[in-house]
């Protein structure tokens, strides 16, 4: 009999862990043999487990999805990632397979479809839900430099120019450039309007 596929998963909620967890177990063929809920305990977990997929929710504490995903693929080469999240986000799918995820769709994805996708990660291929596919290819890559997204995220939180300046180590007429180019890139009417927009599209996902 054909040994079952190892999994890991990794949320920071815990009912969702659990629930996905007790779903995936329910598969003859599937068996988690690892759970956490940060991002920075994937890699030391993954090593002493050795699953053979990982999945990854994007936001969590310690370290995020993307960047656990890049991790685990430097540290266990062999083990798979799917990328399950409640943000089907443009920007999460595009940086979550520059940094060598294997697929990527959404938590609502109904238990035997999300079963099939695990097999085919493991099989070698890529799995990628398909409307958010489509999303990303109109969407297109971010047009925000980088210096751009680090004012747009610590924005995130308000606070002055002032406030934002001393944060960022810049001065208030740099940080009220990048915000105006920020702003005119997004086509937001201002700084809340364009935090949300690139917060909708998935770029400002911290590294």
């Amino acid at each position: 009999m054909t040994e079952p596929i190892r999994l890991l998963l990794a949320d920071d909620q815990a009912l969702v862990r659990g629930a996905l967890a007790a779903l995936l177990s329910l598969e003859p063929d599937l068996t988690v043999v690892a759970e956490v809920g940060r991002g920075d305990e994937v890699v030391p977990e993954a090593l002493r487990t050795r699953p053979d997929v990982a999945l990854l929710d994007v936001e969590m504490p310690g370290l995020d999805g993307v960047a656990a995903a890049a991790a685990l693929r430097t540290a266990l080469p062999g083990c798979r990632v799917l990328v399950v999240t409640t943000f089907g986000r443009p920007g999460y799918l595009r940086r979550a397979m520059e940094a060598g995820a294997n697929g990527f769709v959404v938590k609502d994805t109904p238990a035997r479809q999300l079963a099939d996708a695990v097999r085919r990660v493991h099989a070698g291929l890529r799995v990628v839900d398909p409307s958010l596919a489509a999303e990303t290819l109109a969407t297109g890559p971010s047009p925000l430099t980088e210096r751009e997204t680090e004012v747009l995220r610590t924005a995130r939180g308000g606070g002055t120019v002032a406030e934002l300046a001393a944060t960022l180590h810049l001065s208030e007429g740099t940080v009220r450039n990048h915000l105006s180019a920020a702003i005119g890139k997004t086509g937001a009417r201002n700084r809340a309007d364009a935090v949300r927009v690139a917060e909708e599209n998935g770029w400002l996902l911290g590294d």
